[in-house]
């Protein structure tokens, strides 16, 4: 009788062993099944979380908008509505042209105003001036319009040279007696705003800012497209600046380029759409 019952003992303590390890084993093994499947359950961070909303808000939204010679901010206005329309922040730079320091002086106070980095775009004239002016640290891209783009050491009265156009053949081109130049309002229609009404060339002839002659010998020192993204916007019917000079030009800065078929030097006037297309994908920084 004691051996049945010390060999029933010793069965009892051997199931126990035998149970008790495997539970623990049992518990051990379903503790990190779980703690695998908790792993697995954990949702990845979705395009929609806070953090991927500041990462798509990190988009450029100022713009800085700066004329060419013979006009003022006011040409910019179609423009001007498509941007604040699709939700960019747009100044207007009113350069003097009583020279190109006070126009680069204009466009840099301006640039200053700026909260936080913005794409620098100019029309004609207005291309030589941001070419200086954009080496401000807030320009992170610029966008040239039908406009000169001149290199270190340049101006545009010389590089006009390279291509001439039909306005500089012409003779239509007047100066003051105090060396302002101004656009014969009889042949403005021709040589600037071809696909314009005759109406509102006539406006903008008897409204144009008269530009000091010494503005376009005016010499680049440090070129901005040299060391940021540039855009240049062809107007390939264009009589105030040859489109060949525009093309060498974006050609020679790498630029990204864009081409109006049938478009005047006014190009920002008569198509204000493919205008304000340039520069949002310049803000987007995405090549067209």
């Amino acid at each position: 009788m004691r051996f049945v019952a010390e060999t029933n003992t010793e069965r009892l303590r051997s199931f126990m062993k035998h149970y008790v390890t495997g539970a623990l084993i049992s518990l051990t093994l379903g503790g990190i099944a779980s703690l695998a499947g908790a792993q697995v359950a954990i949702p990845r961070e979705s395009s929609t979380s806070p953090a991927a909303a500041v990462t798509q808000d990190q988009r450029i939204r100022n713009i800085v908008l700066v004329h060419g010679a013979w006009a003022d901010g006011s040409g910019w206005r179609g423009v001007y509505d498509i941007l604040v329309k699709d939700g960019f922040n747009v100044s207007i730079v009113q350069e003097p042209e009583t020279s190109f320091q006070d126009d680069v002086t204009a466009t840099k106070r301006i640039l200053a105003l700026q909260n936080g980095q913005c794409i620098l775009v100019a029309h004609s004239y207005g291309g030589a001036v941001i070419t200086e002016a954009g080496t401000d640290p807030s320009v992170a891209e610029l966008v040239y319009v039908a406009a000169h783009m001149p290199d270190a050491g340049e101006n545009e009265a010389d590089d006009g040279k390279r291509f001439p156009s039909d306005l500089s053949k012409s003779g239509a081109i007047k100066k003051t007696a105090d060396g302002f130049t101004y656009l014969d309002p009889a042949q403005f229609h021709d040589y600037f705003a071809a696909d314009l009404s005759a109406e509102q060339a006539a406006f903008m002839a008897r409204s144009q800012v008269l530009n000091a002659a010494v503005n376009f010998k005016a010499i680049i020192t440090a070129p901005a497209w040299r060391s940021k993204p540039s855009w240049m916007l062809v107007a390939a019917k264009d009589r105030t600046i040859n489109p060949d000079l525009e093309r060498w030009y974006a050609k020679r800065a790498h630029s990204h380029t864009v081409e109006v078929a049938g478009a005047s030097h006014s190009v920002y006037l008569s198509h204000p759409k493919e205008v304000a297309d340039v520069i949002e994908s310049a803000a987007r920084g995405v090549s067209k």
